[in-house]
């Protein structure tokens, strides 16, 4: 149950990290929501096809030594992925490039400072309820 609640607060994290920075920057309440809808379902559409091809990449290189630099690839990939996404969200509502480059650059630079505090948030409030559930259950 924690888990899908975690899990739940991340999209709302990642959604209010999108939503944020589109309405600084455009200081539209339309445009933020846009882009806090859209971006991660435009994300969430590609990222397991994403997936799919770079785990048979991933597959094929095992065993060989080019396997380390196919996870290394997956991940560059991954990002720049993020990084489109965003730049295209907020291009397409906008039309400014500037606008679009400055989400793209700004939105996963937020995600990677903020969703680790988030987890680890999580982890205490994980830890916590572990140890009242042994404690009731003793």
């Amino acid at each position: 149950m924690i888990t899908a609640i975690k899990t739940c607060s991340q999209v709302v994290t990642h959604m209010s990290i999108a939503f944020g920075l589109a309405y600084l920057l455009t200081g539209s309440l339309a445009l933020g929501g846009l882009a806090a809808i859209i971006e991660p379902i435009l994300n969430v559409a590609l990222l397991p096809k994403h997936e799919k091809t770079w785990h048979a990449i991933r597959h094929r290189y095992a065993s060989t030594r080019f396997g380390l630099a196919a996870v290394a690839g997956e991940k560059v990939s991954q990002t720049l992925l993020h990084i489109s996404v965003a730049f295209a969200v907020l291009y397409w509502a906008t039309g400014s490039m500037a606008f679009g480059g400055l989400l793209a650059i700004l939105e996963p630079i937020c995600n990677v400072i903020v969703l680790p505090i988030h987890d680890r948030l999580w982890e205490r409030l994980r830890t916590r309820f572990d140890s009242r559930g042994g404690a009731v259950a003793a």
